[in-house]
């Protein structure tokens, strides 16, 4: 699944900068319209329509809705408090860090330092080429500088935001891996419940979510090619949004029940990395000698992680045997 992953999201990317830099602040109506989405799939084809009853007791899908509701939201109105999407981005990319220091702490784990040093160079390679890139769009932005106080004190909540959503979103990922090993692996399933119970939550946010709802169909008429359907142009974007972020999570899900939350973080991780460089490629922004030392701190992180060399060992030995017995 990692790589289905790994290609969806990069449709996701564009869609989504597509409709965020028209309309600012419309986070809360793309995270609503997936979730709906997915817990309308899930109630038909997971629990079909209520009558199967949840293989892991609805108290835990409870407790990890809760982290999940959260971490979305609270990752959403960062960007309302005088925080760049870079600088979001970079801070989003800490998840291994956080992940691996979770894991120590509550699950006692250890690691070789071959594991540290490549979660290091991961993190490292996607910090410098977020950096580079928030550099870049300071440069070119021609926004007002604020005086006062004021414009700190939010800036300070939006970063303590962002590190409260950082640590939640790890502590989630272990309380999922502990969940699996103990009621067996039920991906589709949570799923549909992390899904699904949220969409209650979503009533605090109607106001906002209305808004963006009349803004979307206000604007321009698009007509689809093929089906020759006319809609306004912001529905088509957010609906080509919510069937590839289906897509996408529901990768991200069967991967949570066949490996540890730290090489889901992982996976997650380069996502994001995968969706940041395409979109330095896609809308034509400088790539500089740093992004490229910060693309090789990355695969050479990833491929240290997963013990690469220690599987081309044997393959190169068996090579070489074939060789001097031809």
């Amino acid at each position: 699944s990692a790589p289905h992953v790994l290609c969806d999201v990069v449709f996701i990317l564009v869609i989504f900068l597509l409709t965020c830099r028209q309309f600012p602040g419309c986070g809360n109506i793309v995270t609503f319209s997936q979730f709906l989405f997915i817990a309308v799939e899930g109630f038909i084809f997971e629990a079909n329509f209520g009558r199967k009853r949840p293989a892991i007791p609805m108290r835990y899908y409870l407790i990890m809705v809760a982290m999940f509701f959260t971490v979305s939201v609270v990752n959403n109105y960062a960007l309302n408090l005088n925080i760049a999407m870079p600088l979001h981005m970079i801070f989003r990319s800490g998840s291994l860090i956080a992940s691996m220091a979770l894991g120590i702490i509550i699950l006692k784990k250890r690691y070789s330092m071959s594991k540290y040093t490549s979660i290091a160079l991961v993190s490292v390679g996607i910090f410098t080429c977020t950096f580079m890139s928030a550099k870049q769009v300071a440069s070119d932005s021609s926004l007002n500088e604020e005086d006062g106080l004021h414009v700190f004190l939010w800036w300070l909540l939006g970063i303590a935001a962002l590190t409260f959503a950082l640590l939640m979103s790890a502590r989630m990922g272990i309380f999922q891996e502990t969940l699996y090993k103990r009621f067996g692996k039920h991906s589709k399933e949570a799923l549909f419940y992390n899904h699904a119970l949220p969409l209650p939550g979503f009533l605090l946010l109607a106001p906002n979510i209305y808004h963006h709802a009349v803004l979307f169909s206000q604007s321009e008429p698009f007509q689809i090619p093929v089906i020759g359907l006319t809609m306004p142009i912001m529905w088509f974007y957010l609906l080509m949004n919510v069937i590839t972020q289906y897509v996408c999570i529901r990768g991200v899900f069967i991967l949570t029940t066949e490996c540890t939350s730290l090489t889901v973080t992982l996976v997650v991780t380069l996502r994001k990395f995968v969706s940041l460089i395409f979109s330095i490629l896609y809308f034509r922004n400088p790539f500089t000698a740093w992004h490229w030392l910060g693309t090789a701190f990355v695969f050479v992180g990833t491929l240290m992680y997963t013990e690469v060399w220690n599987s081309l060992g044997p393959l190169l030995a068996r090579w070489r045997k074939r060789l001097k017995e031809d």
